[in-house]
C-alpha cells in the first residue's frame, strides 16, 4: 500500500514538473552553406503536445527537397529522490541552396496547449560553389566545419572560442555617482550553464540588476566570427571613495557540451548511453579600473546625494488643535543613490512634540541606476494655540549633469492651531488609522456588465416602463367600466346574471331530488329566460328566441352556442310534459341548461381574456433572461494562497470579456497585497466607476489613497452638492433604472387606489403615497443620467509614472507648477495637443501633463 502511494505522488510530481516548464520552439541550422549544396534545417519543441505546426516561408533560392520528418525523444531521471523529465518533438527538412545570397527564412508557428508560439527568424548566408560528387548528386553540407555546431568530443576550446567582455558605462566618475557594470558571454561552442558572482568590494555599494534567468542568445559578428552572445550580469556600483578603484577578475564556471562520436546511437537509446558529453570550463572575466574623482568641497548641509533630483511636500492639514497630529510628508524623487540619501530636516515649531521620522523606499533599480521616490513623514503633535509657520525644507545635493550643488526648497506652511480636548484620544485614532487593513475580496460569481449596453435607457428598460405604464392604463379603463357598470342597473345585472342563474339552478336541484317536477320545470325555465334577459339586457317584453340568438352573434357567440341555449329551453318546455321517466327527463333537462349557461359565460369571458393574455405575454416575453455570469473562483483561491501574480493575471483575463465591479476590486486588492499602489487605486476606481455605492470599494479605494505619496486636499463645496453626489452613489446607474420600474409601478398602483377605493382613508394613503413614488420616480432618473454620464464620460487618470512634472505650458522646458507621483488621481480638460494632456487636480490647481505617465480610468 505505501509503495502504491509512493508511486502515486511520483506520478503527480511528474506531472507538475512536466507542467511546469515553458514551451519554446528552437531552431537549428547552419549559418553558411554553398550554392548546389543540400542542409538541414530543424525544429525542436520542448514537448510532444503538438496541436499543429508550420514551417516559415522558405525564400525561392532555397529549395524543399525533403521533409518534415518528426522525431520524438522523452526521458526521466530520478537522483536523490527527485524526479525531472523532458520530452521533445523535432520537425527536419532538407532544403538545396540554388544560389549565393543572404536570406531570411521567417519564424515558423506551433500551436502548444492552445497557445501559438514561434521560433527566432532565420538567416541562411549561401557563399561559394559546392564541387559535386563523383555521382553528380548535391553534396551534403558538412556539419562539422560550422562555427556554431557542437564541437566532438577531446575537441580544444581556446580563449577565442569562449570569453566575457566586461564593460563599464563610464571609466571617469564621481563619488556616489552609479556606473553601470556589464559582463557579456561570447561563445563559439554549446555553453549550456556558467555560474559566477560579482564578490563583496570595498569601497562600492553594489546592486545586481535582475535578468532574465532564461537566457536568450543572439548572433554578434566580432572579427570575422559569427558568436553566439548574451549579457549574463549586469551591476550598478556606486563608489564610495575617491582615487583608482580596482573591480577584481571574477572567474566563472562553465559546462559546454560536445558531441561523443565513438558511442554508437542504437547503444546510447537501448543500454542508456549518451551520444554528448559535458566538459568544465572555467572562464576568467577580466577586471577593469575606475577613476573616481571626489566631491568639491561639501557644504554643512548636504544630503549626500549625487545625482538628479526634485523635491516635493504636503502637509495634511492647515488647520487643526491641539494634540491633533499633523503629518508633513516630504518626497525626494529622481535618480541617483536615493538609498543612501540623509533623512531632511524638518524645522517645526518649539511648541510641537515631535516623532521619529518614517522612511519609505518606492525605488528601483534600473540600468540607468536607482530611480523613484524617497518617502519622509514626520509627525508632529502641536501643544499651544495659535498660528505658526513651518519654513521651506532644504535638501542639497550634486547634480552630476550640471556638475555642482544644488539646494533645492519645499514651500512654506502656514498653520492655525485651536483649542483641542486635552486627550490623547486623537493621536489614538492616528495610530489606529495606521493599522487599518483593506477589506478582504468579493467572493462568488461576479456580476459582468458592459458599460455600453447599460440596462437604463435601453430597448428592454424602454418596453418595461412601457409595460408598466400600459397596465395601469388598462387596470385604470377596466376598474372605470366596473364602476360604470355599478352605476347602471341594467349592465349590473348583466355581470349578477351568472350569480342569480346559478341560485336558481340549485335550488330546481333541489326540487329535482324531491320530485317536485312542476317546481323543477318552473325553476329551470325562470334560469334560462333569467340569465338570457339579465345577461343581454333585453327585457321581458322583447324576450324572443329571435331576438336571443341575434343579440348573442353581436356579442361574438358562435352558433352553435347559441343553438345550445336556445334548444335547452325547447327541451325544457318538452320534456315537462312528456311522457315516461320523470326522474329521467328532469336530469336530462337538469344538464342541458347547466351546458347551455355554462358555455355562454366561457365564451364571452374568452373573448375578454383574448387581449389580456397576449398582453401577459408580450409582458413575459420581456422579462430578462438568466444568464450564467463568468466565475471567478480559481482567482480568488489564487489570491487566498499568496500567489498574486496569478490572481492579477486570471482577474484580467476576465475583464478582457467585460466589465466587473467585483472583479475590478478583488484585481485591486491583489495589486495592493503585490505593493503595485497606482494599479490597485486605477482598479478600485474602475469598481467605483460601475458600483459606486459598494461601502467596501469606497472604503478601499480611500485607503489606497491614504499609501499614496501626494496627498490633495478636496475643496469644500456646498452642503446640497454634497447631498447629492451621497445620495447618487447609494446605487450603480442600473440600480436607479431598476428603481426608477419599481417606483412607477408603485404610483400606478397608488393612483388606482386614490380613484377606485370606496373608503375615504385608503384614498388619502393612496394620493400620499403616490406623491412620494412620483419624487422617487423623478429622482431615479436624474440619479441615473447622473451615474451614466459619469460611467461614460471616463474623464479620470491615473499617474502611473514614479514623478511626474505638471507643467504651466505642454512643453519639456516649460516651469513646473508641481511634481506628482504615482497613484495621484487626475481629471483630463483639454486632449487637444498631442503627447500632453491639459489635467486638473482635486483641489484646484491645473496644468499639462505628459500623456505617457497617466492611465485613464
Amino acid at each position: 500500500m505505501k509503495r502504491m502511494k509512493r508511486h502515486i505522488l511520483l506520478m503527480v510530481a511528474l506531472a507538475y514538473a512536466m507542467l511546469g516548464v515553458a514551451q519554446r520552439l528552437t531552431v537549428s541550422a547552419p549559418s553558411k552553406v554553398a550554392a548546389g549544396e543540400n542542409f538541414r534545417i530543424a525544429y525542436t519543441i520542448n514537448t510532444q503536445d503538438v496541436a499543429d505546426f508550420k514551417a516559415g516561408n522558405i525564400p525561392s533560392a532555397i529549395e524543399v527537397i525533403a521533409g518534415p520528418y518528426t522525431s520524438s525523444q522523452s526521458s526521466y531521471q530520478m537522483t536523490n529522490g527527485h524526479t525531472s523529465s523532458s520530452s521533445s518533438i523535432t520537425y527536419t527538412y532538407t532544403l538545396y541552396a540554388t544560389k549565393n545570397g543572404t536570406y531570411t527564412i521567417s519564424p515558423a508557428k506551433a500551436v502548444v496547449h492552445g497557445k501559438t508560439i514561434t521560433s527566432p527568424a532565420l538567416k541562411i548566408n549561401v557563399v561559394g560553389t559546392a564541387k559535386p560528387t563523383a555521382s553528380g548528386a548535391p553534396k551534403m553540407h558538412d556539419y562539422s566545419n560550422d562555427e556554431d555546431a557542437v564541437r566532438a568530443a577531446g575537441s580544444k576550446i581556446s580563449g577565442n572560442d569562449l570569453f566575457i567582455k566586461v564593460s563599464a558605462s563610464k571609466r571617469r566618475v564621481r563619488e556616489q555617482e552609479p556606473v553601470l557594470l556589464s559582463y557579456k558571454v561570447y561563445s563559439l561552442v554549446e555553453l549550456t550553464q556558467l555560474n559566477g558572482k560579482m564578490p563583496d568590494l570595498n569601497g562600492f555599494h553594489t546592486q545586481e540588476v535582475k535578468l532574465p534567468t532564461q537566457k536568450s542568445f543572439h548572433l554578434e559578428r566580432l572579427n570575422g566570427k559569427n558568436y553566439k552572445c548574451v549579457t549574463w550580469s549586469q551591476y550598478v556600483m556606486y563608489p564610495q571613495m575617491s582615487g583608482e578603484l580596482k573591480i577584481p577578475s571574477i572567474k566563472f564556471d562553465g559546462i559546454v557540451v560536445q558531441r561523443n562520436r565513438s558511442v554508437d546511437p542504437f547503444e546510447a537509446i537501448f543500454n542508456g548511453g549518451s551520444g554528448y558529453v559535458e566538459l568544465k570550463k572555467e572562464i576568467e572575466a577580466p577586471g577593469l579600473t575606475l577613476q573616481v574623482d571626489p566631491l568639491p568641497t561639501r557644504p554643512e548641509n548636504f544630503s549626500g546625494g549625487v545625482g538628479n533630483f526634485t523635491i516635493s511636500a504636503q502637509l495634511n492639514k492647515k488647520e487643526a488643535k491641539t494634540g491633533e497630529p499633523l503629518n508633513l510628508r516630504i518626497v525626494v524623487s529622481g535618480s541617483g543613490n536615493l538609498k543612501l540619501l540623509k533623512a531632511p530636516i524638518v524645522n517645526f515649531p518649539k511648541s510641537f512634540d515631535k516623532y521619529d521620522v518614517k522612511v519609505t523606499d518606492k525605488t528601483h533599480l534600473t540600468t540607468n541606476g536607482i530611480e523613484g521616490n524617497m518617502i519622509y513623514d514626520f509627525l508632529a503633535v502641536p501643544q499651544q494655540i495659535g498660528k505658526y509657520d513651518i519654513p521651506p525644507t532644504e535638501f542639497v545635493f550634486y547634480d552630476t549633469k550640471k556638475q555642482q550643488y544644488r539646494t533645492i526648497r519645499t514651500q512654506r506652511f502656514s498653520l492655525k492651531i485651536e483649542k483641542g480636548t486635552g486627550t490623547s484620544s486623537e493621536m489614538s485614532k492616528f495610530e489606529e488609522e495606521q493599522n487599518k487593513d483593506i477589506r478582504p475580496i468579493m467572493q462568488g460569481p461576479a456580476v459582468m456588465m458592459k458599460a455600453k449596453r447599460m440596462f437604463f435607457t435601453s430597448a428592454l428598460w424602454f418596453i418595461l416602463l412601457f409595460v408598466i405604464v400600459a397596465v395601469t392604463v388598462a387596470i385604470f379603463v377596466v376598474l372605470r367600466q366596473r364602476q360604470e357598470i355599478y352605476s347602471d342597473s341594467r349592465r349590473l345585472r348583466g355581470s349578477k346574471a351568472n350569480k342569480v342563474a346559478t341560485r336558481r339552478l340549485k335550488l330546481a336541484g333541489k326540487l329535482m331530488e324531491e320530485c317536485r317536477q312542476n317546481e323543477f320545470y318552473d325553476e329551470v325555465l325562470h334560469a334560462l329566460w333569467g340569465y338570457v334577459s339579465d345577461k343581454l339586457g333585453i327585457s321581458a317584453e322583447q324576450l324572443t328566441r329571435q331576438n336571443i340568438a341575434e343579440t348573442l352573434n353581436r356579442r361574438m357567440v358562435n352558433a352553435e352556442t347559441v343553438d345550445s341555449f336556445i334548444a335547452a329551453i325547447d327541451e325544457c318546455e318538452y320534456e315537462r310534459y312528456a311522457p315516461g321517466d320523470s326522474q329521467g327527463n328532469m336530469s336530462k333537462t337538469y344538464d342541458m341548461a347547466v351546458k347551455a349557461i355554462m358555455d355562454i359565460e366561457a365564451t364571452m369571458k374568452s373573448n375578454k381574456k383574448a387581449s389580456a393574455l397576449v398582453l401577459l405575454a408580450l409582458a413575459m416575453s420581456t422579462l430578462p433572461l438568466a444568464t450564467n455570469a463568468a466565475t471567478k473562483t480559481s482567482a480568488d483561491q489564487e489570491y487566498k494562497r499568496g500567489n498574486y501574480p496569478q490572481a492579477i493575471a486570471d482577474y484580467k483575463s476576465l475583464l478582457k470579456k467585460t466589465p466587473s465591479a467585483e472583479v475590478y476590486y478583488n484585481l485591486g486588492n491583489a495589486y495592493f497585497r503585490s505593493d503595485s499602489i497606482p494599479q490597485a487605486i486605477l482598479a478600485y476606481e474602475r469598481a467605483a466607476l460601475i458600483n459606486p455605492g459598494n461601502s467596501y470599494i469606497r472604503f478601499n479605494l480611500q485607503f489606497a489613497r491614504g499609501k499614496t505619496i501626494d496627498k490633495v486636499a478636496e475643496p469644500d463645496e456646498m452642503f446640497f452638492i454634497s447631498w447629492f453626489r451621497s445620495a447618487a452613489n447609494l446605487a450603480t446607474v442600473d440600480g436607479w433604472a431598476t428603481m426608477v420600474l419599481f417606483s412607477a409601478a408603485l404610483l400606478g398602483c397608488c393612483i388606482l387606489l386614490y380613484f377606485f377605493s370606496s373608503r375615504i382613508l385608503v384614498r388619502k394613503v393612496g394620493f400620499g403615497c403616490a406623491i412620494a413614488f412620483a419624487i422617487l420616480f423623478v429622482l431615479s432618473n436624474i440619479f441615473a443620467l447622473y451615474q451614466k454620464d459619469a460611467l461614460i464620460s471616463k474623464e479620470g487618470a491615473i499617474i502611473m509614472a514614479p514623478a511626474a512634472n505638471l507643467k504651466k505650458t505642454p512643453i519639456r522646458s516649460g516651469a513646473d507648477e508641481a511634481v506628482l507621483h504615482e497613484g495621484t488621481r487626475v481629471d483630463i480638460a483639454d486632449r487637444s495637443i498631442k503627447g500632453w494632456l491639459g489635467v486638473k487636480l482635486a483641489d484646484g490647481r491645473e496644468g499639462w501633463i505628459e500623456e505617457n505617465t497617466v492611465e485613464e480610468i
